[in-house]
C-alpha cells in the first residue's frame, strides 16, 4: 500500500492529499495491478487528467464492450458519491477502530460533511464490513440470543400501556454464534436477527451455522432441548451457575455487551430495519480485535470491491434486513 498510516491523526493528514488516497485505493483494490472492472483485462491505458482508466481490449478490431472508462470508485461503495477519496479514508479508519463505533454527527463533524452524507457513508462502509464467510462452525461453539430495543418505561405514557413489560416484547431478537478460540486465533463471532426464539427457531439456527457433532454451549433456553441428538450439547442454568468446567457462554455475552455498550452510548436509537448493519459493523471489530488499526483499515478498504448501497436503497428498508 502506498500511504501506511499507524494512527487516526496520520490517516487524516496522509489522505488529506488526493492523489496519496487515489493511489493508497488503487493499490488496495488492484494489488497485482490494474484491470478492466467488466472483462478483467490488464490492457488498460490510464488517463492522467482524468484520474481514469480506458479498457483496450478489441475483438475483430473493435472494442470488447461499452463503457470502457472506469475509475477507482467505479463497482465500489464508492461508486456515484461526490465526495472525494480523501473523507472517504479517513471514515474507514475511523469506524473499522472506534470500539464503540462513530454516530453520524461525530462523523460529519470530524471530515467535514452534512450529516446526511455521514449517515449514507458509514452504512455503506458496515456493508464491506460484513462478515462474508458463511461456513459451517465445526469447532466448540456458543451460541445465544438477547434482545435489543428501547425500554418500556422510557415510552410515552400513552404507548407504555399498550405495551407488554413482560420479556423482550416489542424488541427484535438478536442471535449469536460464536466460534472459541485456540492458542492459534481468537474467537470469532457472527450475528444475525431471528423471527423468535422458539425451539423450531433456534435448532435451525444452530444446524444452519454448526457443523453436525460439534460441541454446542448455550444456556438453560428449552428452546435447545433436543440438540443433544446432533451435537455434544452443554448448557448452564443461569440461575444457578455462569460457569461450569468449560461449559458456558461468556464468550457472546462478552459480545452482547460490546454491541449493546455501541446502540446504547453511541447510536441511541436504532431503527430495526438497519441493526443487522449495526450487529455487522461490530462483529467485524470483535473479529478483528487482534489486527492493529492500520491492519483493520485495510481489510475494509480491501473489501469494498462489488458492494453498492444506494441512498434510495437504504431508506427504502429493504425487507432483505428483516427477520423472516
Amino acid at each position: 500500500m502506498t500511504a501506511e498510516p499507524r494512527t487516526l491523526a496520520e490517516a487524516i493528514t496522509i489522505f488529506s492529499d488526493e492523489d496519496v488516497a487515489f493511489e493508497t485505493m488503487r493499490d488496495l483494490r488492484w494489488p497485482e495491478g490494474v484491470h478492466c472492472p467488466q472483462c478483467g483485462s490488464l490492457n488498460v491505458g490510464f488517463i492522467k487528467t482524468r484520474k481514469m482508466w480506458e479498457c483496450k481490449e478489441k475483438k475483430d478490431g473493435k472494442p470488447l464492450h461499452a463503457k470502457r472508462q472506469f475509475s477507482v470508485k467505479v463497482g465500489t461503495i464508492f461508486e456515484d458519491s461526490a465526495l472525494k477519496l480523501g473523507k472517504w479514508l479517513p471514515a474507514i479508519w475511523l469506524i473499522a477502530n472506534c470500539k464503540n463505533g462513530i454516530s453520524s454527527y461525530e462523523l460529519a463533524r470530524a471530515i467535514g460533511v452534512q450529516q446526511k452524507s455521514a449517515w449514507h457513508m458509514l452504512h455503506r462502509i458496515r456493508v464491506a464490513m460484513k462478515v462474508g464467510s458463511f461456513e459451517k462452525i465445526d469447532g466448540t461453539t456458543e451460541i445465544d440470543e438477547t434482545y435489543v430495543g428501547g425500554k418500556v418505561k422510557n415510552k410515552h405514557k400513552s404507548k407504555r400501556s399498550k405495551v407488554s413489560t413482560k420479556g423482550g416484547a416489542g424488541k427484535a431478537i438478536v442471535a449469536g454464534v460464536l466460534k472459541r478460540g485456540d492458542e492459534k486465533s481468537a474467537s470469532r463471532v457472527r450475528a444475525m436477527l431471528i423471527a423468535d426464539t422458539s425451539g423450531p427457531t433456534l435448532k435451525a439456527l444452530v444446524r444452519d451455522n454448526v457443523e453436525a457433532g460439534a460441541a454446542v454451549m448455550t444456556d438453560s433456553h428449552t428452546g435447545y432441548l433436543g440438540l443433544s441428538k446432533e451435537y455434544q450439547h452443554a448448557f448452564v442454568n443461569h440461575s444457578v451457575e455462569y460457569v461450569r468446567g468449560q461449559v458456558h457462554t461468556n464468550g457472546i455475552e462478552n459480545f452482547w455487551a460490546l454491541l449493546k455498550r455501541s446502540i446504547r452510548g453511541t447510536y441511541v436509537s436504532v431503527d430495526p430495519a438497519h441493526l443487522l448493519a449495526y450487529c455487522d459493523e461490530q462483529a467485524f471489530r470483535f473479529n478483528e480485535r487482534k489486527l492493529t488499526d492500520g491492519e483493520r483499515f485495510r481489510s475494509v478498504a480491501k473489501s469494498v470491491t462489488g458492494k453498492r448501497l444506494t441512498y434510495a436503497e437504504l431508506t427504502g428498508h429493504a425487507e432483505a434486513n428483516l427477520p423472516a
